[in-house]
């Protein structure tokens, strides 16, 4: 006997995070380019631009990481800025109150992207289970 079902019925599982080692690749990959590009274009006397950019893209690897990629998120990304953004480029150099600011932003991005995927997902999800917002 042929049973008809819909295409879209039944709950869809919630996606599965991209697993922590890759989304390390992927920072110290676009970090690498971000640095180098900025460096190019803008040079290295304006860190704040550089911070801000390194910070957005901590954020977008979020959207897919778990939370525990979030430190070594943030630690790549600083390392970039501290070690090729700011000159003299190539020394890591280490000035407290500078640097722990830098590491918490980084770090904030990288945990706030991966939570406002988490939100969505759940959101989605209730949406898929419940068939709607109920009113």
């Amino acid at each position: 006997m042929i049973e008809w079902s819909e295409f879209g019925s039944g709950a869809r599982p919630v996606p599965q995070p991209v697993a922590t080692p890759l989304v390390w690749a992927g920072a110290f990959a676009g970090a690498l380019l971000l640095v180098a590009v900025l460096n190019t274009t803008v040079g290295t006397d304006r860190p704040l631009l550089a911070l801000a950019a390194l910070s957005f893209l901590a954020a977008v690897l979020g959207l897919c990481a778990r939370f525990t990629a979030a430190p070594g998120t943030a630690a790549l990304c600083w390392f970039f800025l501290n070690g090729f953004a700011i000159p003299p480029a190539g020394t890591l150099t280490w000035t407290v109150s500078r640097d722990v600011l830098w590491l918490a932003c980084l770090l904030g991005a990288a945990v706030s992207g991966t939570a406002l995927a988490r939100v969505v997902d759940a959101r989605a999800a209730y949406r898929r289970v419940s068939g709607g917002w109920e009113e």
